[in-house]
């Protein structure tokens, strides 16, 4: 069976390290972005030059029709995937609840919550035997926050974690009969530039004191895992939340 992957949100950080290393991986990867196309485009560059084959694809996972979108671009391309990596997700400035208005919320839910359902619900109408598929897997990106709660920092973005993880375990028993396993990583502090986003450019090194390996994780950590829990050597592994904390 070919191996098709779709990493939303790939263009930087954990997204574009899992790309690549499905690309080594022997899969053809659709790394898909919202607005980073250019640094998309160096991800795909990357692949295609190690020998894998992959191609760019714009969509903001938050909108509905763009999903639908997105995945038959990947159709058309490689034909129905077998891997979804549910990595695309969005933070907002650090602050407390009373500074948060409806408009910043619902932005994050639309695209960490609702994009990671609606992107699963078409992985699973190509992948799942019951509407002719083959089987494959899905990753779901969570985050440490989902159990720390990021109080002062964003409990929003750790709401919409916590989301994930709930989904992430009734999917995974929901879709188990029918050739698709669902699993999650939950990363700690990694270095990578959502914390810039969060107004937090330097806060993997800032926390670095606080976390039992004394450093940050490197997204290439995290892409390992996310490949394993894709690969056959983890064919028995579903539902499971698997974290990359550092001991965090």
């Amino acid at each position: 069976m070919t191996k098709i992957m779709l990493v939303t949100g790939a263009s930087r950080g954990i997204g574009a390290a899992t790309a690549r290393l499905a690309g080594a991986a022997g899969y053809k990867v659709c790394v898909n972005y919202a607005n980073s196309g250019a640094a998309a485009e160096v991800v795909v560059a990357d692949i295609v030059a190690a020998g894998g084959e992959a191609f760019a694809c714009q969509a903001d996972v938050g909108d509905e029709a763009a999903v639908v979108a997105l995945f038959a671009a990947v159709d058309a391309h490689y034909g129905p995937l077998t891997a979804l990596v549910n990595n695309a997700g969005t933070i907002g400035h650090g602050g407390r609840l009373e500074t948060f208005d409806a408009e910043r919320i619902n932005r994050i839910l639309a695209v960490n919550v609702t994009g990671s359902l609606i992107c699963a619900r078409e992985a699973i109408l190509r992948m799942s035997t019951i509407h002719g598929g083959q089987g494959g897997g899905i990753v779901n990106v969570s985050s440490v926050a989902a159990v720390r709660g990021a109080p002062g920092a964003g409990i929003d973005y750790a709401a919409s974690k916590g989301a994930i993880d709930s989904f992430n375990k009734g999917l995974s028993e929901e879709v188990a009969g029918e050739g698709i396993r669902v699993n999650a990583v939950r990363p700690g502090v990694i270095d990578t530039d959502i914390h810039a986003a969060g107004g937090s450019p330097d806060r993997a090194i800032e926390m670095a004191s606080s976390i039992p390996m004394k450093r940050a994780g490197t997204a290439a950590e995290v892409g390992e895992v996310i490949l394993w829990l894709l690969s056959d050597a983890a064919s028995y592994v579903t539902g499971a939340i698997v974290g990359v904390t550092g001991g965090r």
